[in-house]
């Protein structure tokens, strides 16, 4: 007799060797780029898994979260520099990223100038990874302003870490298509690092408490200026 397998049996076979690993990152962190590709994602949008095949992969990830803020009882946004996961995936396995020190992040602006942490996957085996940190800034509207932005398109930036076989902390700290910064006259531009920053957060806090019509009128001044 002729034996015949069952289409539903042959559906589930034929999906099971098309089957691919994930990886899960929590809703304070986000993909940036994957073996220099840009991950499309969002605020509103956030992509929390990645499907990747078997071989290895280099992700770029940041750290994204809302915080207190200094200056008032209102929040604020917190990133972290880029750092690259390169994950060697040898199997269907659902593989988790977290924070070192735990779900709870009790220090959230130490832990973005550095974050550590760690990939584990669904089972408890072994997982072959390493992260490493970089020196890529985003380019901001408030540097350009005041004339002291060194930043660049961290997504590019991003997207070549990811592409490219040398370290993450080999990137050159040369901004990759950064967007040119607007020069103030001198008399203008803070005379230094933390003079600058606190004119930023300076900022930040006024327009966070500005109402609707004074911050178009505020954009229509600084636009201007660039």
């Amino acid at each position: 007799m002729k034996s015949v397998m069952p289409i539903a049996l042959i559906a589930l076979l034929g999906s099971s060797s098309a089957m691919a690993a994930n990886l899960t990152i929590p809703m304070a962190f986000e993909y940036l780029a994957l073996n220099g590709q840009k991950v499309e994602s969002s605020l509103f949008n956030h992509k929390a898994d990645l499907s990747l095949d078997n071989g290895t992969h280099k992700i770029a990830i940041r750290y994204h979260d809302m915080v207190q803020d200094d200056f008032s009882d209102s929040e604020s946004f917190i990133k972290s520099s880029p750092f690259i996961v390169t994950l060697k995936v040898d199997g269907d396995y659902q593989y988790q990223l977290q924070p070192a020190e735990g779900e709870i992040i009790k220090r959230p602006k130490e832990f973005a100038k550095s974050p550590e942490v760690i990939v584990t996957r669904t089972g408890g085996g072994q997982v072959s990874y390493q992260v490493e940190q970089t020196d890529i800034t985003e380019s901001s509207f408030i540097g350009r302003l005041f004339g002291n932005d060194s930043g660049q398109d961290v997504e590019a930036a991003a997207a070549v870490a990811t592409g490219s076989a040398v370290a993450a902390s080999s990137v050159p700290a040369k901004p990759i298509s950064a967007i040119e910064a607007a020069t103030l006259p001198a008399t203008a531009t803070p005379s230094n690092k933390s003079e600058a920053e606190h004119a930023q957060q300076m900022l930040q806090y006024w327009w966070l408490h500005a109402d609707e019509k004074t911050r178009k009128e505020f954009m229509g001044w600084a636009i201007k200026q660039l």
